[in-house]
């Protein structure tokens, strides 16, 4: 059933002398199995609401779909392709009336299991109004050819079960996707009025302690939390377009990295930050996005380093590339979490040792941005070395890249 035609609706005529079959069987009584679809529809949560035709959705179409999938010759190649689910529909179409269904459902509020509960019952209803219809009939010389009719109909609703979740789960992340991108764009505000504000009581001076520590402490979680939200709104802009957008222009590394140091000073006045360059650190990149990467690795530091220790950053030129390292020391990230570190939302640490530092968003982000500038991100960590993010740029973007 992958890519079937949209098959028309026409009703068999009642021929008393055609072999009984399952597709003729489902073209004749489609209203009756549409109506039982229709009638369990509305028992599930939502469903009450919901009129004829959007309980029934694409129901109809999916069992003329079925019903020529019926009627079409099938090797024993093809019946395995199908087992396999490499007949599916792809991902990035939306042509079948399976996949239709599922994003119908998930904008009417169905969860997954209730529109897989759907399908259970299609297969039901029809496999006993079938049984039923032929109880009576002592024909064993076509008994194989119904039990093969009923076994390509389950294959055929596992199909359309595949389509629909598949589709059906696209389009529930891309509505949370969505939601996150507006969350946090629209917390930007009230952060960046918490951020002016503090900023401004701790530079007009006149605060005693301990008042002058509890604004400072807000005003760098504020920054704290803003960073996250800038995360936010990548990860966003990634998921739903699957990449960042880089604008090359003519870039002074080491000025990047003095900027960045200088910022992380203010955001947290406490920690110490050292920095090493060497060798020419020009090249052709994206100026503001390597310093919002450089940024979420040396905050990550701060945040996770060990306390009073100092974090060193620095940045070496070669003819050809430019590398970018951020140490600190403290807990390291256990070996079997390193390979993963960068993949969105995942957590690094070691619960053992009550280090349940959270990466969040920002790895995810460095690692999308570096991938954007056609360059390598890695880490090494160990208790005795300490951790190492590595950032390696090539001065100019390879032929055909962007």
């Amino acid at each position: 059933m992958s890519t079937p035609p949209r098959v028309a609706a026409p009703l068999v005529a009642d021929e008393s002398d055609a072999p009984p079959t399952l597709s003729r069987f489902i073209r004749k009584n489609t209203e009756r199995i549409l109506a039982e679809w229709e009638t369990f529809a509305r028992s599930l949560p939502g469903g009450d609401a919901m009129d004829v035709a959007a309980l029934r959705d694409h129901a109809k179409d999916m069992l003329f779909v079925i019903a020529a999938d019926l009627e079409e010759p099938q090797t024993d190649r093809a019946q395995d392709e199908k087992a396999r689910g490499e007949r599916d529909a792809g991902e990035s179409r939306d042509t079948t009336a399976a996949q239709q269904h599922g994003r119908g459902r998930a904008a009417s509020g169905f969860t997954v299991g209730q529109m897989v509960a759907e399908f259970r019952a299609l297969r039901a209803s029809v496999t006993r109004l079938w049984l039923a219809e032929h109880a009576d009939v002592a024909r064993a010389e076509v008994a194989r050819a119904e039990l093969a009719d009923l076994i390509r109909f389950d294959e055929a609703i596992d199909q359309a079960i595949a389509e629909s979740v598949s589709r059906f789960s696209e389009s529930v992340a891309a509505t949370q996707e969505r939601y996150l991108a507006i969350l946090s764009h629209d917390l930007r505000t009230p952060l960046g009025a918490i951020i002016m504000s503090t900023q401004f009581m701790l530079d007009a001076g006149g605060l005693e302690e301990p008042n002058r520590t509890l604004v400072a402490r807000a005003s760098s979680s504020a920054r704290r939390m803003n960073q996250m939200v800038l995360d936010l709104v990548e990860f966003t802009h990634t998921r739903l377009d699957d990449t960042i957008p880089v604008i090359r222009t003519e870039v002074d590394a080491r000025r990047l990295v003095h900027d960045v140091v200088v910022e992380i000073g203010a955001s947290y006045p406490d920690s110490v930050v050292q920095v090493e360059t060497s060798g020419d650190l020009s090249g052709a990149w994206d100026g503001d996005r390597l310093t919002q990467a450089l940024t979420n690795l040396v905050g990550n530091a701060v945040q996770h380093g060990a306390p009073g220790r100092p974090i060193r950053v620095s940045a070496r030129g070669t003819p050809d590339e430019v590398t970018l390292a951020v140490h600190n020391e403290g807990p390291s990230i256990p070996a079997e979490e390193q390979a993963a570190i960068f993949q969105a939302g995942l957590r690094a640490g070691a619960p053992t040792t009550g280090d349940r530092r959270h990466q969040g968003l920002g790895l995810y982000i460095v690692d999308r941005i570096v991938a954007a500038h056609g360059g390598t991100v890695s880490v090494q960590s160990s208790a005795a070395d300490g951790t190492t993010f590595t950032i390696g740029l090539a001065r100019r973007p390879h032929e055909g890249s962007v």
